[in-house]
């Protein structure tokens, strides 16, 4: 049984949001539950204007056969990326990113098919920024293609940094790559200047 929410100790929203500005994000001990906070150097992130789609999944995605939507299903999408052998995402994670879903700066990205999500991600945006944070998969693509669409909305929108904290041969295949901390502070400082909206609509 899961412990009621109010029973369980969060991070306050305002304190998260000003370690997103400052390079820092906090991931849970699997074992211990205890919050560290990081800020790797190197750092991971995609140039939105190099993107790569894969061959395979742009076969994929023309057959249209998964639709898409936008903060749905937040905190079941928190939930399905907890579920793993051993996962960062604990119940004072999953509560804290809640509350800031509920301020409208924490979003999911999600992937439905014949009414049922099936794939997905979740991250937190602030200003021209996206903290990419956990992705799921229950179909093959699904989390591929919400990472496609996530791409194509912070292009829209005027977003200039994704941030994907750290590199991973999935990611590596998108085209993320590693840049130092300290030019990742420059891209954030100035991804901060802009004004982007994520969000406006429930899709």
């Amino acid at each position: 049984m899961q412990p009621h929410s109010s029973q369980i100790k969060t991070i306050d929203p305002q304190f998260l949001c000003t370690a997103y500005c400052n390079g820092y994000f906090p991931m849970a001990d699997s074992k211990t539950g205890e919050i560290s906070w990081y800020s790797p150097d190197p750092r991971t992130i995609f140039d939105l204007n190099e993107f790569h789609i894969p061959r395979s999944l742009k076969l994929t995605l023309k057959k249209e056969e998964f639709e898409v939507r936008i903060n749905r299903l937040f905190e079941e999408v928190m939930r399905a990326c907890a579920e793993r052998e051993e996962t960062w995402i604990s119940e004072t994670i999953i509560q804290s990113y809640l509350q800031l879903h509920q301020l409208g700066l924490a979003h999911s990205v999600e992937i439905w098919k014949d009414g049922n999500l099936v794939g997905g991600l979740y991250g937190v945006a602030i200003r021209g920024a996206f903290f990419g944070e956990s992705m799921f998969s229950r179909m093959r693509d699904a989390s591929k293609i919400a990472l496609v669409y996530l791409v194509t909305r912070m292009i829209e929108r005027g977003y200039t940094l994704l941030d994907t904290q750290y590199l991973t041969p999935h990611l590596e295949r998108f085209g993320a790559r590693e840049i130092s901390r300290a030019e990742y502070m420059k891209r954030l400082e100035k991804s901060l200047n802009i004004t982007c909206s994520f969000a406006d609509e429930e899709l």
